[in-house]
């Protein structure tokens, strides 16, 4: 075992440092000692991050923040030595860039007010000042109760609802018995309608908007999803033609109730509100970024690790995946360093417009993998859930060339084990390869699923996509997409874990004499619920 390896190891080890390739021809006990080494001693997982996220910030797809990033990122795949470092361009939408934004409460005292632009809204001309409105509004239905009373109104357009204390520490590791209840078969369900319904209410804050700017509205205000003055500022609206109709922000939820408070008690507040912020239509296509490590067996077909590279603006996309895409980067470089000749080419992506729809990662499936037959006008979340319900699947020519998909993207925690994703014939495999950092809190395979990030699609047409366990910090109950996502929110120990894990992973994959098991191509189910009358309000 690894632990055995690195005790007595000294010697192979520095036969390793000195002649690498040779000695890490094929898998062995060695090579995953090799991996450690160099991840666990000379990690630059944390050097990286701070350029990244310190140096560049946020990456909102298309956006000039974006765009810096893929070159920092092409440009150290290159340094690496990885081969084949290539972009692969998707049809997106706009780029959204801010240079400055600001909300102030003035009357009936000044408050500077903790908010942000919700993405891809349109620019304030200048400062614009007016009073509020409450007027909480869901669905189209709601529309009529508000007409002829909205003209020059600054709308807050949520319920504030009420502040809550948590009930759980924001920081926590798992514990056995919690990774323990992933390790569940869960029986698929199949509802026809859930794919309108979802985009129905992905459509409802453009139809909203266009309402609002209609009956004079200057802007509409939302509340944010999380207390601790914590803000967000996801949006969706960013095809030519689709944007939001005017101005619209996102407020911290106890700013938002207070202005909600004195709306209803007394006179409405003012508001102050201004964003200077930029369209761009220069280019509608978004970026995905590779390279790779060649093969030696070019019929062996390949292995992919992946995270998403994108963000939101709210931070600097630290956990919500700078920390994956720093692990993959720093898998590559491990592996480099070593001088691997793995069987199977490694493959290393990171993924465009994953906060809008897992759309980088479609278009790769879509070009390489299979296509499903949906309406090419759908965009977005609404391409994302059309997708999903699409029949049937089409296998491409490059479908069996995909071995396995390795993701990380659930914050910065250390990886604790892999969800097989129902595939209980890959249990085995996949454990084997885990095995040797059990030591290191690594070591379980779940039958679970788990879902909203790039390894999905490639589960739902049959191909053996993964994402690993990882410890939630604080990841869930206060960084994702918010304001505090910053690199201050990662761990070095962990990442440096993470990496070393990734890159044995991948090796392993790629010099394994035998195939991961694959799930069967998926054909259209049956509704799961054949007596599930259709609420015709949904």
């Amino acid at each position: 075992m690894i632990r055995k390896a690195l005790l007595g190891g000294g010697a192979l080890l520095a036969m390793l440092a000195t002649s690498p390739a040779p000695l890490l021809a094929d898998a062995s006990e060695g090579q995953v000692a090799a991996v450690m080494d160099e991840g666990l001693n000379r990690s630059e997982a944390m050097v990286m991050a701070s350029e990244l996220l310190d140096g560049i910030g946020p990456r909102l797809t298309n956006s000039e923040g974006y765009r810096r990033a893929a070159d920092w990122a092409t440009a150290r795949m290159t340094r690496l030595g990885l081969q084949n470092v290539h972009r692969e361009g998707f049809e997106f939408g706009l780029g959204w860039n801010v240079d400055s934004y600001r909300a102030v409460m003035v009357t009936p005292r000044r408050i500077e007010l903790t908010a942000i632009p919700v993405a891809w809204s349109p620019p304030t001309e200048g400062t614009l000042r007016a009073p509020v409105v409450l007027a909480p509004m869901s669905k189209a239905e709601h529309f009529a109760q508000w007409k002829g009373k909205l003209a020059g109104k600054v709308v807050l357009i949520s319920m504030p609802g009420t502040s809550g204390e948590p009930s759980k520490p924001a920081f926590q590791r798992y514990d056995d018995k919690q990774i323990g209840e992933y390790d569940k078969y869960d029986l698929p369900s199949f509802d026809p309608h859930a794919a309108d319904r979802r985009a129905k209410r992905t459509n409802f804050p453009l139809e909203l908007s266009r309402f609002l700017k209609a009956e004079g509205a200057v802007a509409m205000v939302r509340i944010s999803y999380r207390d601790g003055k914590l803000v967000h500022g996801e949006g969706y609206n960013f095809r030519p033609g689709e944007t939001l109709a005017l101005p619209a922000f996102e407020v911290a939820a106890e700013d938002y109730r207070r202005l909600a408070r004195l709306t209803t008690t007394g006179t409405a507040p003012t508001l102050e509100l201004a964003l200077a912020a930029r369209f761009d239509a220069s280019n509608l296509m978004a970026e995905n970024l590779f390279g790779e490590i060649p093969g030696s067996d070019p019929k062996a077909g390949y292995v992919m690790a992946g995270a998403h590279f994108d963000s939101w603006i709210a931070g600097d996309g630290a956990a919500d995946n700078g920390a994956g895409s720093v692990v993959v980067l720093e898998a590559a470089r491990i592996l480099m360093r070593l001088g691997v000749k793995p069987r199977r080419t490694i493959r290393f992506a990171l993924w465009a417009g994953e906060e809008q729809g897992l759309l980088g990662s479609r278009a790769y499936i879509d070009r390489h993998l299979a296509s499903r037959p949906i309406d090419p006008k759908l965009t977005g979340i609404a391409a994302y859930s059309a997708w999903s319900q699409a029949w049937p699947i089409t296998p491409k020519p490059g479908y069996g060339d995909l071995k396995a998909y390795f993701n990380l993207d659930n914050g910065g925690g250390k990886i604790r084990g892999i969800y097989a994703e129902g595939n209980i014939a890959a249990e085995g495999m996949l454990g084997k390869w885990l095995n040797p950092f059990a030591s290191l809190g690594a070591g379980r395979v779940v039958t679970g699923k788990t879902g909203g990030t790039d390894h999905v699609f490639m589960q739902a047409i049959g191909l053996p996509g993964y994402q690993f366990i990882q410890d939630p910090l604080d990841y869930d109950s206060r960084v994702h997409h918010t304001s505090i996502d910053t690199l201050d929110h990662l761990r070095g120990d962990d990442l440096r874990q993470a990496a070393t894990i990734m890159a044995a992973m991948l090796l392993q994959a790629a010099n394994s004499d035998k195939d991961l098991p694959r799930m069967p191509l998926p054909s259209k189910p049956v509704p799961t619920d054949p007596f599930k009358v259709r609420d015709p309000d949904e």
